[in-house]
């Protein structure tokens, strides 16, 4: 009998802790819809374009921008899972089995660089593609470990808008391509290096 009661305890204590994390995410995710406006929905096929590359890997999070551990979970970007990058000429697409689909807009990214993490995954030296990109009047970081590390390049020099000239600092660096930037999102206090 006192088995029995010890394994109740037990299994009791494991449920309220799951519904605590449950209302938890629940009440942040509440939260955050007053700050962020809803993601927007993938354009029709028509409107997207042909897609012009595609990636397999894990989407890990959307966060806002510089900040690696503040997980957006508003409006169903929060839960990390496999998924399917898609380049089009209207933007990208991130199409995240079993959950809703991600959009960004080709004219809404601001830059993408290369990380070694990001809301609590750590995949070492540049293990992330992260599209930091306008949504609203915020700007957002969106992170995704790709199968392929080997194309970060490829997607880093097609997605990156063109810096404007006058920023060069000679005509040597206006002329150069720019070389893949790295987010260091390890500081405890969000900042990048």
């Amino acid at each position: 009998m006192e088995r029995m009661i010890m394994t109740l305890l037990v299994i009791g204590f494991f449920v309220l802790c799951a519904a605590a994390m449950w209302w938890g995410w629940r009440r942040k995710a509440t939260a955050q819809r007053a700050r962020y406006a809803p993601f927007p929905p993938v354009p029709a096929a028509d409107d997207l374009g042909e897609p012009i590359a595609a990636m397999t890997g894990i989407y890990v999070a959307t966060t806002a921008a510089g900040r690696w551990q503040e997980r957006i979970v508003a409006y169903g970007v929060g839960w990390r899972g496999p998924a399917t990058l898609r380049r089009h000429p209207a933007g990208v697409v991130a199409n995240r089995g079993g959950a809703r689909d991600l959009f960004i807009a080709t004219e809404a990214i601001l830059d993408v660089t290369t990380a070694r993490g990001m809301a609590g995954k750590v995949m070492g030296t540049d293990g992330l593609l992260v599209i930091t990109w306008q949504h609203g009047d915020t700007e957002v970081d969106t992170g995704f470990r790709g199968d392929d590390r080997g194309a970060y390049a490829d997607w880093i020099a097609a997605l990156r808008p063109e810096r404007p000239a006058e920023l060069a600092t000679d005509s040597a660096t206006a002329t150069a391509p720019a070389a893949p930037a790295t987010h260091d999102f390890s500081d405890d206090k969000g900042e990048t290096q």
